[in-house]
């Protein structure tokens, strides 16, 4: 499959959070440093410019790779990003996420990834989320572990200052 099933395009509601798609008019507004009275005073963060740029560079993948901003379900804001980067490599996909500081320390990140994980491993022929964390950021190690991932490296790969995480379907190993 090249890109995830239908489900993948629906808002997700967690217990305090909505994960929403991106719009054409999300990547309109934080390229053109709009501000939405729905964003949190300190949203976009330099990683959701760098997602709106992607976005604005490759409009027909709007609505794919399972990218959603995170809203706060108490207040309405966005406060976030989450997403997924597709299509599956070996039965892989990659997360990424971040959550603007005003909003950070309130399990906001490790919510949102732990949803959209679950979401990509019922997805057809995903096993596996994994994530790359610098380890200087034990912040984000603390997002991952709290979201059910484990860190792990595959024979002779390692990088400097970065830990590589994931989780797996209940019926694969990881193998």
């Amino acid at each position: 499959m090249n890109s995830p099933s239908s489900a993948t395009h629906a808002p997700l509601t967690t217990d305090r959070l909505v994960l929403r798609p991106w719009s054409s008019d999300d990547v309109a507004a934080v390229l053109g440093d709009a501000r939405p009275a729905d964003w949190a005073q300190d949203f976009p963060a330099e990683g959701d410019r760098v997602i709106a740029g992607l976005f604005g560079r490759h409009p027909a993948w709007l609505g794919e790779f399972g990218h959603r901003l995170v809203i706060e379900r108490s207040s309405g804001l966005v406060v976030g990003s989450v997403g997924l980067f597709w299509p599956p490599g070996d039965g892989a996909v990659e997360i990424g996420y971040g959550i603007v500081a005003s909003r950070r320390g309130r399990g906001y990140a490790s919510e949102a990834t732990r949803a959209l994980a679950d979401l990509a491993l019922s997805a057809p022929g995903v096993h596996t989320v994994a994530a790359r964390v610098e380890l200087p950021n034990p912040a984000s190690v603390r997002v991952l572990e709290k979201a059910g991932f484990h860190r792990w490296a595959a024979d002779g790969e390692t990088e400097d200052d970065v830990a590589r995480f994931r989780t797996t379907a209940p019926d694969h190993h990881g193998h």
